[in-house]
């Protein structure tokens, strides 16, 4: 039996054992859980909502630029990806393999593989989709005039990770991949770093979470990739979690498909290549950038339901006078575009019912019986801070709409704050050693741009280079690890 410190809600406390803490509210606040399926995971409606939440809001970012929506198949040709070897050699051991196309019965009644029925090549199921996206773009792009090209495709993909937790690294995961075609390298790299940029403004303004914007390291660069950018936020054991990433393909994926136009002065040319993506991991950095103890903390604009209304009462007249009550308050909400629930089932005492809404981190709550009616009161309790106060009936919905707003605000201000005091300048290898082990959080160093330093330093310590930050100043150093040169200071921590 576990002696781990466990709050009212019976989760493990952050500082016991963040881990435990993260797979216990996931499944608490009834976000997801484990399948039949090794690795792979059931969204519930709740945790789907949320889910829902992103993916409206960055559908529309993604229109607003220009960008269209298109679906392309599950299972991809094994000789596809043959065509791309850097590609290939990246997920190769991650796919799963299609070998067979039917079932039959046994003489015992069992269910098994009809080896007759071989598929004349194997198919993979989907990894990434490049490689069919590629094949079909040669039949789509003939001429300039057909770029650029702007897809964007929301889908599941399936990779064969072996250690796996919910969200944040499953067998088949939820995600969107943007795959676009252009007519010069300069538009393409525009691209890339227009969606970096988008990745950015949503995770900061709708998850409440900060990021720092940069670039990868040629060896963490996605698999057949030029450059690859990246979004990094801190999660709040000092560890970091890669949140978005936007690639420059150059014409590597052109090449190998044959993708040509016939530009303006009738030349022929390879089209130019970018692809981004975000997925379901973005709900496991939501979750770990701001929960506490008692549940989920969700930033307003991301929250399923913003404001629940939980009556007090004593008999079915006294509901029915708070229903009414209650029905120009919501008319009033619903006016200003803010989601609510009114919670009154007669099989939860209130108590149940706060405790269940803090733990999904509902952000506003409203109490109300029958002494708050007669002296025109209700109780409000916000989610982030605890803050419970009595407020007048007159003018709720305004004083709603604005508290939203400061909380989306509050939430991430304090996300922030937590990542200010914990990022921190080093410039020896023995000082880094020691923050990591003793701060944990981002670490700003100096590295000589070698791929052996940065293979030394992740053996040695697990951290790694998260990014090359956009915003890094130049300035004059020497590798803490080698004594060589270096004109800036790169971002390293550890990191899921």
């Amino acid at each position: 039996m576990s002696n781990k410190k466990k709050s009212d809600k019976g989760i493990t406390s952050r500082a016991e054992d963040y881990s435990q803490w993260y797979n216990e509210l996931v499944v608490k606040a009834d976000l997801a859980e484990n399948s039949g399926v090794r690795g792979s995971m059931v969204i519930k409606p709740y945790g789907y909502a949320i889910w829902e939440k992103m993916k409206e809001q960055l559908d529309k970012m993604f229109k607003e630029t220009g960008h269209q929506n298109a679906y392309f198949p599950l299972f991809i040709p094994k000789s596809y990806f043959s065509k791309e070897a850097s590609h290939v050699e990246g997920f190769a051991k991650e796919c799963a393999v299609v070998t067979h196309y039917r079932l039959k019965t046994a003489e015992d009644g069992t269910i098994v593989v009809d080896e007759t029925a071989k598929l004349e090549e194997e198919l993979i199921v989907r990894p990434t989709s490049e490689t069919i996206i590629w094949s079909t773009y040669k039949k789509w792009i003939q001429s300039y005039r057909d770029l650029p090209l702007l897809i964007n495709q929301w889908a599941n993909v399936v990779r064969w990770e072996m250690r796996t937790r919910l969200f944040l690294r499953t067998a088949e995961f939820l995600w969107q991949e943007g795959h676009t075609a252009h007519a010069t390298s300069a538009e393409a790299i525009a691209e890339t770093t227009q969606m970096i940029n988008i990745y950015a403004e949503f995770a900061e303004k709708y998850m409440a979470m900060p990021v720092i914007k940069g670039s990868k390291t040629e060896k963490e660069r996605f698999a057949g990739a030029l450059e690859t950018f990246t979004i990094e936020a801190l999660m709040q054991d000092g560890k970091a979690l890669q949140s978005g990433t936007s690639h420059f393909l150059g014409q590597n994926f052109a090449k190998a498909f044959d993708v040509t136009f016939t530009d303006k002065t009738g030349k022929q040319e390879y089209v130019w290549a970018s692809s981004w993506g975000v997925s379901t991991r973005l709900m496991g950095a939501l979750i770990m950038a701001h929960s506490d103890d008692k549940g989920l903390v969700l930033p307003p604009k991301l929250a399923p339901i913003q404001v629940v209304i939980v009556p007090i009462y004593k008999s079915e007249e006294d509901l029915e006078k708070i229903r009414e009550l209650v029905n120009g308050i919501t008319d009033q909400l619903k006016e200003k575009g803010i989601s609510f629930k009114f919670d009154d089932r007669d099989t939860h005492r209130p108590g149940h019912k706060f405790a269940e809404y803090e733990l999904k981190g509902v952000p506003v709550r409203l109490a109300l019986g029958m002494r708050d009616i007669a002296n025109g009161n209700i109780e409000l309790a916000r989610r982030d801070t605890f803050e419970k106060k009595i407020f007048p009936q007159e003018g709720i919905a305004d004083y709603i709409d604005n508290l939203l707003k400061e909380m989306q605000e509050a939430i991430f201000n304090k996300a922030l704050k937590f990542r200010e005091e914990k990022t921190h300048k080093v410039d020896t290898y023995e000082e880094f050693k020691k923050v990591l082990n003793e701060e944990t959080g981002f670490i700003l160093a100096h590295w000589d741009g070698t791929s052996e330093t940065e293979e030394k330093i992740k053996n040695e310590t697990k951290a790694t280079i998260r990014c090359i930050p956009f915003d890094a100043p130049e300035e004059e150093g020497r590798c803490m690890v080698t004594g060589k040169p270096s004109n800036k200071r790169v971002l390293f921590a550890k990191s899921y």
